[in-house]
């Protein structure tokens, strides 16, 4: 972990009173938050692990006092941390200790501006929840397919500028596979109106590429204009228990075909996983009393309705999974028979992360590599672990579909977190040294922010890095713009 006491290069310009007054003059007395326990919330990342300062909060409610604060900004060598739902977990939305610039919260602008159902698109603006979106493109027989842990609390602009992935990636694509346009201010103020709806532009280079996965290094998205999908119609949702990690893949390598290619989300659970979600979520119960250590959440969902008397989905899951149990892949399996069932199910795959919390002290690794090397990587990611620590409790879990495991660990029962941490740097470069050797990623879908920079530097190419730097300089010559995140220029 990077030392967030001494972040590098970042100004120290103070907001001196005078320029707290023009930050007031902008947005007015409901655009600042100045107390401390204000403040707190968006000084303090998701996990609670990170703490920063800002002089103040920023709340502006359009694009046009966004550009003029950023503008003042600009000008004054004022650093700003842009923020919107604040529910990342690599800390690219909390300030540093040593700020002393504004956090600019994009929370208040939350508008839905247009709803094109016959274009299959949406234009939004960045503060809106993306749950909301969600809901209301289902109010027009539409879908929105990210689809994450934190969708009732976390913004679409954040989500954005994270290229956040979630459970629908192998289908769907990333956040920035669901954006056709953007409107993003820069780091002088100035305003990029790239809202446009369309799926064909071949008009230079593609802008909007450049914004999504910086982390707000670049700019601020304050608006999007999004794709949409028809609503699911027939949906089927079931929970396996299944042989081991090289089952599964195979298991979804025939799922594409016996769906009809509606495969929606293929989900890969440990036991230890879903036995911590068990125990520290209320409410949730065991899909499948299974003893097996291996578990798939599976659903396939179809825009066609079911005719009466034909075939659904269920039917088509129910026999394909006959097939695989013949073929010694699935132990065991239920298909959800009601809508209470089908969410139980993803309320224990969505609930991972408040379940660690509550159990304790631990590391988390997100990474990706190629679908077929998944088996090998968990089998010698965990040794790697193992090596280092053997009392350490793995719970592997991912979205196999796409590659992506978020490759986890409990401390050893009774050990607390700061002793935890002397361990993990040996972890550390034990599990993302292998990710390298299998040509994966060492940040799948969490992105950088403060937590792997270092390790950013450690594994990308000296070209890579030189090339991204350029770019951020080229746009943000004064270092303002979410300094001291993915990169040390």
């Amino acid at each position: 972990m990077p030392d967030t006491a001494l972040p590098p290069q970042i100004p120290t310009t103070p907001v001196t009173p005078a320029l707290l007054e023009a930050l007031r003059a902008i947005v007015g007395d409901k655009g600042l938050i100045q107390d401390e326990p204000g403040k707190q919330p968006f000084v303090t990342d998701w996990r609670g692990s990170l703490v920063g300062n800002a002089a103040v909060v920023v709340r502006p409610a359009n694009v046009e006092e966004v550009s003029k604060v950023v503008k003042l900004c600009h000008d004054n060598g004022i650093a700003i941390v842009p923020q919107a739902g604040n529910t990342g977990l690599m800390g690219g939305a909390t300030p540093y200790p040593s700020h002393t610039g504004i956090v600019l919260s994009v929370g208040r602008m939350n508008k839905v501006l247009n709803v094109d159902p016959v274009g299959y698109s949406m234009t939004v603006e960045a503060g809106c929840i993306l749950q909301t979106l969600q809901e209301t493109a289902a109010e027009h027989d539409r879908f929105l397919p990210l689809s994450l842990g934190a969708q009732g609390s976390c913004m679409i602009g954040g989500n954005l500028s994270t290229n956040a992935g979630g459970v629908q990636v192998l289908r769907y694509g990333n956040a920035r596979n669901l954006v056709m346009g953007l409107e993003v201010v820069l780091p002088n103020g100035d305003i990029w109106n790239g809202l446009r709806a369309l799926k064909k532009d071949n008009t230079g280079y593609d802008l909007k590429h450049l914004f999504m996965g910086a982390e707000g290094t670049l700019g601020i998205i304050t608006k999007a204009v999004l794709k949409l999908w028809p609503a699911p119609k027939d949906v089927a949702t079931a929970w396996l228990a299944i042989r081991d990690p090289q089952a599964a893949i195979e298991i979804l390598s025939e799922a594409h075909a016996a769906s009809e290619d509606n495969v929606g989300s293929c989900e890969l659970m440990s036991r230890a996983c879903t036995d911590m979600v068990l125990r520290h979520i209320p409410g949730t119960q065991d899909p499948l009393k299974a003893d097996t250590p291996w578990f798939l959440l599976l659903e396939w969902s179809s825009s066609r309705p079911k005719a009466d008397g034909a075939e659904g989905m269920s039917e088509k899951m129910e026999q394909f999974l006959a097939d695989q149990m013949e073929a010694g892949r699935v132990l065991d399996a239920v298909i959800a028979q009601n809508e209470a069932q089908s969410r139980n199910m993803w309320v224990i795959r969505e609930s991972v992360a408040p379940a660690s919390r509550a159990e304790g002290p631990g590391l988390s690794y997100d990474i990706s590599v190629s679908i077929s090397k998944i088996p090998d990587f968990i089998e010698k990611g965990i040794k790697a672990a193992y090596d280092v620590l053997p009392s350490i409790r793995p719970y592997p879990l991912g979205h196999i579909g796409d590659g992506n495991l978020h490759f986890s660990f409990m401390g050893p029962v009774g050990m607390d977190r700061q002793t935890l941490h002397q361990y993990s740097p040996a972890i550390t470069r034990g599990v993302n040294d292998l990710v390298r050797d299998m040509a994966g990623s060492i940040s799948a879908e969490h992105g950088i922010g403060i937590e792997k920079i270092d390790e950013l530097a450690h594994y990308r190419s000296k070209v890579e890095l030189d090339t991204m730097r350029s770019l951020k300089r080229a746009l943000d010559p004064k270092n303002i713009m979410n300094p001291g995140k993915i990169l040390r220029l």
